[in-house]
């Protein structure tokens, strides 16, 4: 008989220590901790927790917000790298799968930034980095867009899971492609976004988008969200009171668990620091799917395809590896043989 996974999850709602990545991912490493030692095997973290969302983008001019952009950079962490093996070595302590969002430096190019989901099992492997593949309306000023070759699914040891981040999580074609995949558990991470227009209720938005996509796919989701400190506060605002009083709005973050009916486990948190717990029990997946299953038998393959160009792209591809070729004297490069290398 089939036993499919039952455990706890824990999604994570709180600040990182703006723009400072060691201590934030100190911090990160301390919360899957606390969060292992009340139970979690699934750990989940918010959007690009290390260091920070760019919220200038949304206060600030583009020449204003540029210097922020270079703060950022310097800040921002490579993949892999120390951070990152720190945030390995927590998970392999923990015995809990982790799912956090980090500011990634691309290693061809100064100007380049990724928003990028880390996926690390419960033994410590790295098993997905995934670049959002579209950043949302002001987060173009700093991020660049990721490509296909990341929307996977991942075999973990809480079972087959996927994540998005943010915005992504209203992507039609992205969602249907983990669920395509065999997704059961759904991680998405976002941030406080208090900055949006002011009818714009983002606790409201997640829990939609959550709710959606856990019902449309028969899936248990859990999702998490940073919120503001007060240092972030002080810091975007300085002493402009209009973005102040924004940034203090209600209802801008929300994090929790829900089940492959859409509702949720447990009660989720609205803007406070804490972690939710939720309990998740895949066999809960296999009577709803009977009944509406979009990736199979209530589909028509036949009428709807999807297509995904999971090609990594690069900037640049050589016809001959580099490395394997010296100029020529007489202005050809040409290959060389193994008794001249």
């Amino acid at each position: 008989m089939e036993n499919l996974p039952r455990f706890t999850a824990a999604a994570v709602q709180a600040s990182p220590v703006y723009l400072d990545p060691d201590a934030t991912v100190d911090k990160a490493v301390s919360l899957i901790h606390e969060a292992a030692g009340n139970g979690a095997r699934l750990v989940v973290l918010p959007e690009v927790f290390v260091p920070g969302y760019p919220y200038w983008n949304w206060t600030m001019n583009p020449v204003q917000g540029s210097p922020w952009f270079e703060r950022l950079w310097r800040a921002s962490i490579e993949v892999p790298g120390p951070q990152v093996d720190a945030l390995r070595s927590a998970a392999r302590q923990a015995g809990a799968v982790v799912v956090i969002g980090v500011n990634e430096r691309a290693p061809h190019s100064l100007g380049v930034l990724y928003n990028t989901l880390l996926t690390i099992d419960a033994d410590g492997e790295l098993l997905g980095v995934h670049r959002k593949l579209v950043p949302t309306w002001a987060e173009k000023l700093t991020w660049t867009g990721g490509d296909g070759s990341s929307l996977r699914v991942h075999r973990t040891a809480v079972g087959p899971l996927g994540s998005l981040a943010c915005g992504e999580n209203t992507n039609t074609l992205a969602r249907f492609a983990l669920l395509a995949q065999g997704e059961l558990v759904h991680t998405a991470g976002y941030i406080a976004l208090p900055v949006a227009p002011e009818d714009y209720d983002m606790a409201d938005a997640i829990a939609v988008r959550t709710a959606a996509h856990s019902f449309e796919g028969k899936v248990f989701s859990v999702v998490a969200c940073s919120t503001l400190s007060p240092e972030i506060v002080d810091l975007i605002a300085g002493e402009d009171d209009g973005v102040r009083a924004m940034l203090a709005r209600k209802r801008s973050a929300l994090s929790g668990i829900f089940g492959p009916d859409g509702r949720p486990v447990t009660e989720p948190l609205v803007d406070d620091e804490g972690i939710v717990y939720g309990e998740i029990d895949l066999g809960r997946c296999i009577q709803p799917k009977q009944m509406h299953d979009i990736v199979g038998h209530y589909n028509r393959f036949d009428v709807f395809q999807l297509h995904v160009d999971n090609r990594p792209r690069s900037p640049l591809a050589f016809a001959v590896d580099p490395a394997t070729t010296r100029p020529d004297p007489f202005g050809t490069d040409r290959t060389a043989s193994k008794e001249e290398a």
